[in-house]
């Protein structure tokens, strides 16, 4: 009895590693961060900032594309190939000239396992 259970519990271990995914196995896209937050920022000042991208896989990333949910978000996505273990970074360029909260999506879609990733941009434009 003690063998047939301790059959089971292993055939059961080797399946649930055998179906996970390896994330060295080809590019994989590492964002330093999930929200990008401006916080307040005044009225028609520089809207720039930047977020640190990382191919933490073992093969190259490149980014395919970038694009925001709409057109006050300008990403400027890097266009030279990531090696493995490499950095880069994202530029993302907020047009200030609205007042009010803001909350926004930027899509960024690379050849990694995980090809699609979304950054949230968020914050508040004050007179």
């Amino acid at each position: 009895m003690r063998f047939t259970f301790l059959f089971l519990y292993l055939t059961g271990l080797s399946i649930s590693v055998y179906g996970q995914k390896d994330k060295t196995l080809g590019p994989y896209l590492s964002v330093e961060i999930d929200t990008l937050s401006y916080g307040k920022i005044k009225l028609n000042t520089n809207g720039e900032r930047s977020v640190k991208i990382k191919n933490i896989g073992n093969d190259t990333l490149i980014i395919t594309s970038c694009k925001a949910s709409c057109g006050c978000t300008i990403p400027l996505c890097p266009t030279k190939k990531i090696t493995p273990q490499d950095s880069s970074e994202i530029k993302i360029v907020y047009d200030t000239k609205r007042v009010g909260v803001f909350s926004k999506t930027l899509t960024i879609k690379s050849n990694a396992i995980n090809n699609t990733y979304y950054l949230k941009v968020i914050g508040e434009v004050v007179p």
